[in-house]
């Protein structure tokens, strides 16, 4: 089942069927409070507004990416655990959010359990990879949230990703912690998925009057240059208060300073996108 956009064709006044092409992210940084999951949720909200078909993939345990968008625990159903340890479709795991045009396959605490239990599963870091097919054609993105560490979880969605969004707090330790993920990027590219990328580094919790995230931020862009993000999310309340009611900040206060950054930050996104070479459709 392939959802499909349509596109006029202006010579002939006809309509073409143009297949949708899946771009899949992991939102992926070891070190934890950094922004991750408010990166995941509300980038994705973001993208659901600009008229893209959403999935977020929760992979980390605690869930916050669920509970950030009304998904209480005891309302889940099947989670991101089926998947990965009984073979559930991901399509059977899937839920609906209150975003328009955005489902989330949740997480819940059974996969705390599920770096050890995956042990001794054939194909152990492929186990997203193989579920995630799914999606692609029915999703313009999928955005995973991965947990903070390096594990088997992190390692799934590294593998089943084409590129990595890195989200980064302006802090002293930023680029001690980026290049170790750099190092883990690079060795999964070369040994278990040659296609991965870096999506790019977004700059988060910044606060325009420390002259440490001003210092933080121009070595960063030195180190990387354009692969940064010129959108930087800035510490906000509202960004911290909507959790909390169960919905992404663009619900919850669409005019706020954290709301329109990250709209900034998927338009951003997908100019990058719209200048990648086009991928091969997948058949219906």
């Amino acid at each position: 089942m392939n959802l499909q956009h349509i596109e006029a064709t202006p010579e002939r006044g006809t309509v073409t069927p143009v297949p949708v092409v899946t771009r899949i992210l992991a939102v992926a940084n070891q070190k934890g409070g950094v922004g991750k999951t408010t990166t995941t949720v509300n980038l994705a909200t973001a993208l659901a507004a600009c008229g893209k078909r959403v999935l977020i993939v929760d992979m980390d345990p605690q869930g916050n990416a669920s509970t950030g968008l009304g998904v209480a625990a005891d309302k889940r159903g099947h989670s991101i655990y089926q998947v990965l340890l009984d073979g559930m479709s991901l399509e059977a795991a899937v839920t609906r959010t209150l975003v328009p045009g955005m489902d989330i396959v949740p997480s819940g605490v059974d996969l705390s359990g599920a770096e050890l239990e995956l042990i001794d599963v054939p194909r152990r870091e492929y186990r997203l990879r193989d579920a995630i097919q799914q999606a692609r054609g029915t999703y313009d993105f999928v955005v995973i949230d991965c947990p903070p560490a390096l594990g088997l979880l992190t390692l799934n969605a590294l593998v089943a990703a084409d590129s990595v969004l890195v989200p980064l707090q302006a802090e002293f330790y930023a680029l001690e912690g980026l290049s170790h993920l750099m190092r883990t990027i690079d060795r999964v590219k070369r040994g278990l998925n040659p296609s991965l990328s870096l999506q790019g580094v977004v700059l988060t919790m910044f606060d325009r009057r420390n002259n440490l995230c001003e210092m933080v931020a121009a070595d960063v862009r030195g180190y990387l240059g354009d692969r940064v993000y010129k959108t930087m999310i800035p510490r906000n309340v509202r960004v911290s208060e909507a959790p909390s009611h169960g919905k992404p900040v663009l619900l919850y206060d669409l005019r706020c300073a954290g709301s329109q950054a990250y709209v900034r930050l998927a338009r951003e996104i997908l100019q990058r996108e719209n200048s990648l070479p086009p991928q091969p459709a997948l058949a219906s």
